[in-house]
């Protein structure tokens, strides 16, 4: 018999996780290293057993991600049933980096060693898609990818991303299809909550799916896309962004006009407490989700005053906080560190 922990028990276990997170005093300091060495040794109690090969960008994302990665492991093993399955569902959105890299490895012409190198199969194991994931390494056409996927819920846009690759030799569309599917299949999932489990986790879905139809629209304007089709993948749930004017987003034509609007409409929010200029920024969208982020934890913190609710907050906390600290504080870092050293050992040689 199998025991389903209760939110009792993830409350007990969680508590020790919190101590993962870089808080804001600590991160700031991140600011002040030159060197790669020093960096990654002070950010190693916050990512124990941290594996790193070698210290270039890719091989340091990818040991920040794994650890990411078993961090939800870990979660998923100790939450009640339904957590488990939001907390799975959320992977999904890593599973489908594991196939775009796998597809695009092939577009371009990389042998299965290659391929498989840019897989996490840490995450296949959690969603028990291994064999799968393996199968399709091996392919030798596009076809059999599609005939692999065809019993699973990647089988229509699978198809349909193919069929547009082969007529445009665009992978746009693939890609923008397969986000798409993932953040409606998280809206779609909420049913299955509780009253407590969906009061914090439709915002969470709610922010997340915002992000992403900002950055569809700008992906969108970059790589020239048709209105017509970009429209096909907004998601139509909106936060603070409303029908209308995600309407107008995607009618513009520049990335200045899109980030005026974006100024236009977000500052006239006042509950998301959007203080800045867009136009100004170096990275507009990573200050975006920067904001979006805070607002959960203003928005929600009155609503933990039970055990269940605070647990909620706890999981998504880490899951929030800890993707936000890797995405948009350690490797933008990690990157500023190595390109200035390969930029001073050039001048030097």
């Amino acid at each position: 018999m199998i025991t389903v922990p209760s939110y009792d028990f993830t409350f007990i276990k969680i508590a020790s996780l919190k101590q993962l997170i870089i808080d804001e005093e600590t991160l700031d300091k991140l600011k002040d290293f030159n060197e790669i060495e020093g960096f990654l040794n002070y950010i190693e109690p916050f990512y124990p057993d941290l594996n790193i090969k070698e210290n270039s960008i890719e091989e340091i994302e990818k040991a920040l991600f794994h650890f990411f990665f078993k961090l939800i492991g870990k979660l998923i093993s100790i939450s009640p049933i339904n957590m488990r399955r939001f907390l799975k569902d959320y992977l999904v959105k890593y599973e489908i980096m594991n196939i775009k890299q796998i597809i695009l490895g092939f577009i371009i012409g990389l042998n299965k060693e290659e391929i498989s190198k840019n897989v996490n199969f840490l995450i296949e194991e959690y969603l028990e898609n291994t064999d799968l994931i393996k199968k399709i390494i091996e392919v030798k056409t596009l076809d059999e990818i599609q005939l692999y996927m065809k019993p699973t819920k990647y089988n229509r846009v699978i198809r349909e991303g193919f069929l547009y690759f082969k007529n445009y030799n665009e992978v746009f569309v693939l890609e923008a299809f397969l986000d798409q599917l993932y953040y409606e299949n998280l809206l779609k999932r909420e049913k299955i909550l509780n009253e407590k489990e969906k009061s914090m986790i439709s915002l969470f879905n709610s922010l997340n799916t915002e992000i992403y139809n900002i950055n569809t629209i700008y992906r969108g304007i970059i790589n020239k896309i048709d209105k017509k089709l970009l429209n096909q993948f907004i998601i139509n749930h909106y936060l603070f962004l409303k029908a209308d004017e995600i309407e107008n987003l995607l009618n513009q034509k520049t990335l200045n006009d899109f980030f005026s609007k974006i100024n236009e409409y977000l500052g006239a929010t006042h509950e998301l407490k959007y203080n800045f200029n867009i136009l100004e920024l170096e990275h507009p969208l990573w200050e975006l989700e920067r904001m979006y982020k805070n607002y959960y934890f203003t928005k929600i913190k009155h609503k933990t005053d039970d055990i269940e609710s605070l647990t909620i907050n706890r999981i998504l906390e880490l899951i929030i906080k800890k993707e936000k600290e890797i995405k948009l504080e350690i490797l933008p870092k990690v990157v500023s560190i190595i390109n200035k050293n390969y930029n001073s050992l050039k001048l030097t040689n």
